[in-house]
């Protein structure tokens, strides 16, 4: 079983890596915690870089799971052939998952510095669908039509689909 899970943010990524990683008795791997550098917030780090530290990580692992909204660190995964799941609920279920979004410890310092940042992430959310980039609609789009292994969108119904409009 290997996983790779795409989407918004508030689509419920991660809400889905632990309910499949608990099934299966593993950790899944956050893509925030590879892309961004440590301790730096907005600070991207240098994509071989955390590219290199994705798959380390993954090395000699029959099972996985990643998750994030970074198109560039999921394409280095899929030619290990994981299950693609493109979550796309939508805009207003983003934005509502978002707005209660338990606090992530792992994050922020406080459950205060993490709602001093939710007018940034609401507006992030939004812009998903009209933003060009590697964390956009469109081309979360395209990554999903491209790949030729098994996958599955699951879409404003919960309901699988083939990601098409």
């Amino acid at each position: 079983m290997r996983y790779a899970i795409v989407g918004n943010s508030g689509s419920g990524k991660s809400t889905l890596a632990r309910k499949l990683g608990a099934n299966a008795g593993i950790e899944p791997v956050d893509l925030d915690e590879i892309y961004w550098e440590p301790e730096k917030p907005g600070v991207r780090r240098d994509l071989a870089e955390a590219s290199a530290d994705l798959l380390s990580k993954l090395e000699g692992q029959e099972c996985w799971i990643v998750e994030g909204c970074y198109e560039e660190l999921i394409e280095v995964v899929l030619p290990l052939e994981p299950k693609l799941i493109w979550l796309e609920p939508g805009e207003a279920v983003c934005l509502e998952h978002c707005r209660n979004r338990p606090w992530e410890p792992h994050k922020y310092s406080s459950r205060e510095a993490q709602d001093r940042n939710l007018e940034m992430l609401l507006r992030w959310v939004s812009d998903y669908y009209r933003r060009t980039g590697p964390m956009s609609y469109q081309v979360h789009k395209q990554l999903y039509a491209n790949y030729d292994g098994e996958k599955e969108c699951i879409g404003l119904a919960g309901d699988a689909g083939d990601g098409r409009d």
